[in-house]
This record gives structure tokens, sequence and C-alpha cells, in this order.
């Protein structure tokens, strides 16, 4: 804010006096000048030092300000823009901090004929129940949003510089489409704080002695604090944005009268299924608040710095598998009656899929530590979402729902984040709409996908082009609903979870070679699931336990589905040391205790057959290689271009970073290893995982059998499939330090 000499704040009470603190402390906005109606506030102002000058007469330092910001009620907004627009410099520029910004800009209009090009509408997202300068706080928007809606006619200069301006007291900044303010403000900000004044004045009413009071508990004071906000302001701004407070409030009376209902017919699943769908976007809520979870605007970057290990061990359980994690809500939602899962896998990605079928109208209980109950509404009592599935980084997620979502009677569009808007998503609408449904991709055959509801699907036999588990589920999954028999032969075996969970859901699945098939028109019922630990997420630590030296690991009760075991296969090929105890069956999946001992692992060719089955885990695979003796060469592998990130590559560009000698096939990879047991290592060195969750676990793997420390950048998306992974990886003996940028 270089060319800013003068800065007018029209109005010091909080929210423009905490304005002008912070401006004072960042050293910005030149000479402070402030104004307001009342001289005594005025003179308060510049005795702490809020203001260099200032008086009750704007109109006297119009003129001489290169900023000015408007910071009084909505309702008095167009008088101050009369009285600015005779006195106003071309390059005044001008903000405001009202709540209601198109009640902002129609009086503009009506002063200017137009929004000048410099007047940047704008809305901190921060107060409290106090007012005037002696109340402003210099942090007050630390931490807290400012909300700009710039016009298409607004000067990129002025928006660039009242951006500026926000952050410079700690603000984070978004900005928003004028109507889409008005609209989240009334539902998030105005409503509460009509109903709290309504509540409060209600039971005022009903006992004028106020008795009542002395015996309401915390959470009413906690839910009614913003009864004590400035009536008069509030009065203003239900004025100045009545249609968007009045259709909030219609649709809270529609969600209102749906509870009374519930509870006048004693409706336990009704009630159930309104708070628990309440507690779970609650709880989102405050991660949103803490930036901890997968959000549409996260910006959070997380970093992993690992010291080279010593020898480990310890006895540690992974988390729950992620595929029948996402199987057992998917399913379980479509069953009819209630599931019981225990060991769901609590991580982002599954998560996502839990919460798209609470938007859908599901009724799922948890989860609370791994458990989760499921009230299944059949597999045709989903209901539309009121907006898009947001998905998160879960391709899992949204290849298998367009299967089932492709048999509904409504349209619904699945979105996620930057790195799964990247993912083919062709290769599951492709089948889909051999079958009949209406499968819509952005540019690319990429999400988002619209799935068009209503659509009578047919039974296909599909020769699959590629070996892709998801692919199957989801051509499997939409055979529920479809006329006829449904087939999909795959050219490789991939993991078979879906036929085994629907046949233990009670659907017939026949299997006979690589062809699945089923016949549509079926029901699922309901049943008990526990989810055994990750083999993928186990994977790390076989890897992990093998190369470091003079170690031994217990990982318990892993799931060993013959679909999942490339990875103990070619570990073992490698000469791993690994054997497995108390091996048993849960609910149709065989489970065992993984022991991993120190090995002198040896370079392989990997045989083909093995590729699908570990598809996964080729990036801790390469630094197995990258530890062994001799070359390690894998084959037909293609599939892994197209993960979260071109995995062969990005594993091949930081192990080249860390010394090791790789060379890159369109399908696979050559990796020479350093021969650990000998010695050897690799060098330390800074690595990228590219938002891929897989290769920043691997990398840290790596550093096990390095000479120096890497430092792996953008870890974030661990927590989409592992959580508590570096938790876990510290307790048997690695070293990683979290670090966020």
């Amino acid at each position: 804010m270089k060319s800013i000499k003068k800065t007018l704040v029209i109005g010091l009470g909080l929210i423009g006096g905490s304005l002008a603190l912070a401006l004072r402390k960042a050293g910005l906005g030149g000479t402070i000048i402030g104004c307001d109606r009342d001289q005594s506030e005025v003179e308060l102002a510049i005795k702490i030092g809020m203001i260099d000058q200032g008086s009750t007469r704007a109109e006297d330092w119009i003129a001489e300000a290169d900023l000015i910001v408007v910071s009084v009620p909505v309702i008095a907004m167009e008088s101050v823009m009369t009285q600015l627009k005779p006195l106003l410099r071309n390059d005044t520029i001008i903000t405001d901090v009202g709540s209601s910004k198109g009640s902002v800009q129609t009086s503009a209009v009506k002063v200017w004929g137009r929004l000048p090009a410099n007047f940047i509408l704008g809305h901190p997202i921060a107060g409290s129940e106090k007012s005037g300068v002696s109340a402003a706080l210099v942090d007050l928007y630390q931490k807290h949003k400012v909300i700009l809606t710039p016009t298409q006619d607004n000067n990129r200069q002025a928006v660039s510089i009242v951006t500026q301006m926000w952050r410079s007291t700690g603000a984070d900044v978004l900005t928003m489409d004028i109507a889409r303010h008005d609209e989240v403000l009334a539902a998030t900000s105005h409503l509460p704080h009509m109903l709290a004044f309504s509540l409060v004045d209600t039971l005022a009413s009903q006992d004028e002695s106020l008795e009542i009071f002395r015996y309401a508990a915390g959470g009413f004071r906690d839910f009614t604090r913003i009864a004590a906000s400035d009536p008069v302001m509030w009065r203003d701004i239900y004025i100045a944005n009545k249609p968007a407070v009045l259709q909030a409030l219609t649709e809270f009376e529609q969600g209102l009268s749906r509870l009374r209902t519930a509870i006048e017919e004693s409706d336990s699943d009704a009630m159930l299924g309104i708070f628990t769908r309440a507690k779970a976007a609650r709880e989102h809520f405050s991660r949103i608040l803490e930036n901890s979870a997968y959000i549409p605007m996260q910006n959070k970057l997380i970093n992993y710095r690992t010291a080279p290990g010593n020898a480990l061990s310890g006895r540690i359980r992974v988390p729950g598998d992620k595929s029948i994690s996402h199987r057992s809500i998917m399913l379980g939602s479509l069953a009819e009656g209630v599931t019981q899962v225990k060991g769901f896998l609590e991580g982002e990605d599954s998560l996502a899929t839990l919460q798209a079928f609470r938007d859908m109208g599901v009724v799922i209980e948890g989860p609370h530590q791994g458990e989760v109950t499921i009230h299944g509404v059949g597999l045709n009592g989903l209901k539309k979402p009121a907006g898009a599935l947001y998905l998160g980084n879960s391709g899992t997620s949204m290849r298998l729902l367009s299967g089932l979502l492709a048999g509904q009677a409504f349209d619904v569009e699945l979105t996620g984040d930057a790195s799964l808007t990247k993912r083919p998503m062709e290769r599951v609408a492709k089948p889909l709409r051999e079958m009949g449904a209406v499968v819509e991709t952005a540019e690319g055959g990429r999400p988002p996908l619209v799935i068009r509801g209503g659509q009578a699907l047919k039974g296909i036999d599909y020769q699959m082009p590629m070996a892709s588990a998801q692919v199957k589920s989801c051509v499997l999954l939409a055979g529920l609903y479809a006329e006829g028999e449904t087939k999909t032969t795959e050219p490789a075996p991939t993991r078979d979870h879906t036929e085994r969970m629907l046949t233990g859901f009670g659907y017939e699945v026949t299997r006979k070679g690589a062809t699945a098939s089923l016949q549509g028109g079926g029901k699922l019922v309901a049943g008990n699931i526990d989810v055994p630990s990750d083999i993928s997420s186990a994977a790390f630590f076989m890897v992990a336990g093998s190369i470091a030296d003079r170690s031994e690991i217990l990982i318990e009760h892993v799931g060993m589905n013959p679909t999942r075991v490339g990875i103990v296969n070619i570990l073992r090929a490698m000469g791993a040391d690994i054997t497995l105890e108390n091996e048993s069956e849960v609910g149709g999946e065989p489970v065992a205790d993984v022991r991993v001992r120190s090995a002198d692992l040896k370079g392989i060719d990997i045989p083909q057959d093995q590729v699908p089955l570990a598809i996964d885990e080729f990036p801790v695979l390469f630094v197995a290689a990258a530890c062994a003796e001799g070359v390690t060469r894998l084959r037909g592998a293609e599939e892994l271009r197209v993960k979260e990130s071109d995995r062969i590559q990005v594993m091949a560009d930081g192990l080249q970073a860390l010394g090791i000698q790789c060379t890159v096939y369109e399908d696979g990879i050559d990796i020479v290893g350093i021969n650990a047991v000998q010695g050897g290592k690799m060098s330390g060195g800074r690595v990228h995982s590219h938002d891929d969750h897989r290769i920043a676990m691997s990398f840290a793997v790596a550093s096990l059998c390095s000479e120096g420390e890497i430092f792996i950048e953008d870890c974030a998306n661990v927590a989409t499939s592992f959580p508590g992974f570096v938790e876990l990886a510290n307790k048997i003996g690695m070293k990683i330090n979290v670090e966020e940028a």
C-alpha cells in the first residue's frame, strides 16, 4: 500500500476502530484520519493513538484521502455516499464493512448511477457484543475471514490494495459473488442472531420476573450470548438484507417443522437422522475453523523432515482397510436394516464416503473409535442431496458412487479437491453409458461428474480393457439397478472386496475365473462388519522392517485378501523375512498378524501377475528396490501413471534426487539398488510428494537407508489414507518431524 498516504475511516466503532489500530500497528495506510458523529469518540481515538487526526465532519477530509473505509451501519450507507460524491477524487479507493452487500450496492447505484470502479465492497467476519472506540481490538481480525465481493467493473488495482489492507491485519481474504455473500451471511450470521433475540424475548415475556433464567445452564448462555449485540445495528441489518434473511428463515421453519413432526410421531429414526447430520456438520465446521480437514478452500501445507533411523521394534496395529471401509458405508446404506461396523478407517477418504451418504438422507451414527452404525434405507431409499457431493481426494468414492448413483431417480454432481479433479473418470463413464446411464464429465473425461437420474439401466457383459477393481466395482454396483445380468471380465485379478461384501449382505454374486456376474433387482440385508487392518497401510512397515538394520516388528490383524497380497509375495521374492501368524477369517475376509524382520533384499523382475495385486503399494516397493542388491524391474504397471500422481515418474524423480539410479518406461521402471545390507546408503535431500499421500509416506520410509535427512514437501494428504502414520512410525523407532509451512 505504498501509494496510500492518507486513510480516512468513517465510523470509529468496533470494526472501524479495530481496523485503524491494526493499520497503525502494521505501519500501513499512511496518516490515519478518523471521523465519527460522536466528538468524544474522536477525541478518545486520538488520545489512545488509534488515529492521527479526526473530527465529526467527514467532508473536511474526503478530498485528501487516498483510501476511504466506510464503517457505518448499512442503513446509513446511502447518506455517507451522498456526502462523498461531490468531494471524491477519481483515484480515491473506497471500501466498506457492511454485512449486506446487495443493499450497499443498491445505495451506490442510487447515488452514482453505478458502482464506482474504485468502490470495493467488503465484509469482515469478526465482531463482539461491545461497541465504540474503547471496545476496539488491534488483533480483532487475526485469523478471521474478510469477504470481498468485487464486480467485473471494479478496478483490479483497487481490489489488490483493499486485499493487501485486510491481509496486513492478519485476516484471511476471500472473494464471493454479492448475492451468494448475502445468502451465506443470512443463514450463518443473521438467522442465528434473530433466533437468539427471539428465544430470549419469548422466555422473558413468559416470565416477567425473569426467574426462569436462574435455571438456565451453560448451553443456554452460549447459545444466547449473541442476543447481547446492538439491537439498532441488527434492526438495520434485517431491513437491509430482508430477502435473504426471510429465505433463510423459511428454510429454518421448514426444518423445525420436520423436527416437530418427528417428535409428535415419536419417529426416532427421523430424529436421529436430524441430530446425527447436525452433529457431523458441526464437527466439520469445527475442523474447518481448525483447518484440519479436507475442505475445498484448504490451503494448509505440511512437510516432513525425516532423519536416518535405527533398528525398529514393536507391535503395532495400522488403521482399518480403506477399501472395505468405503464399501461398508455404501452397502450398509443400501441394505435393509441396521449394519454395525467395527474397525472403520476414520481417514478423510472414508469420511468423504460417509458424509456423501449422510447428504443423501442415510442415518449414520459415529464414527466413534472405529465403530459406525448405519440405518440402511434399501436400494431405492436414497434422497437427492441439497448440493454437489464433495469427495475430497477419494477416487474410490467417486468411481464406486458413480455406479450406485447411475440407478437413482435424481440428478447428482460429484466433485472433489484439486488432485481428484485431475483423475480420469471416462473409464467408469464409458461402461455406465453402455448400460444406459447419462454421465457427463468435464474436459478430458475428468471430474466433476454429473449423473442424470431416472434412466433405465440394462445389464452388460463388460470386457474390461484394464485391470481395475474400481471399474469392476462400479459396473457391478450399477448392475444392482439394471435389468438382467451384469458381467465383468478382467484381464488380470484385482481386489474382490465388492464381490465378497455383496455376498456378505445376502446378494448373490457368481464368480468364474476372471468373470464376476450378478442379476439386478435383488436386495441387500444388513449385517455386522469387522474391518481388518489395511494391508496398503501395513506395507510401509513391511518395507521399513525389511530394510532397517537389526529390526523386528509385528503388525496385527492385517487383511490378507488373496487379491491384495502382492506386496507380501513381491517382498518375499526379494528375500524379505515375513511370516504370517494367527491366521483366521473375519466377515469373509482372511486376516493375520504379520511379523517382519530385517533381511538381505535382492533385485528381481517383478512378476506381471503380481502387479494388479500390489498396485497401490508400488511407491514403497520402489523404496525396497532402491535398498536391495541389484536391479529391480517393473513392467505392465501403466495404471500407476493415473493415480493421485504419476507415481512412476514422481518416485523416479525423488529417488534420483537421493542418488538412486532409475530408468523410466511407459509402463514401468528399472531401479538399481544400493545394497543397504552391505552398507549402501541413499543421500539425503529434498523431494516433493506432489500431493500424493503414498509418495510422502514412502520417502519417509526411505530415510531408514539414507545418510542424511530427507525433507518431503506437501504431506497434508497423508491423513486421507493413514491418520496417525507419523505417530506409529515414531513409536517403532523412525524419526519423522512434522512441519507446518
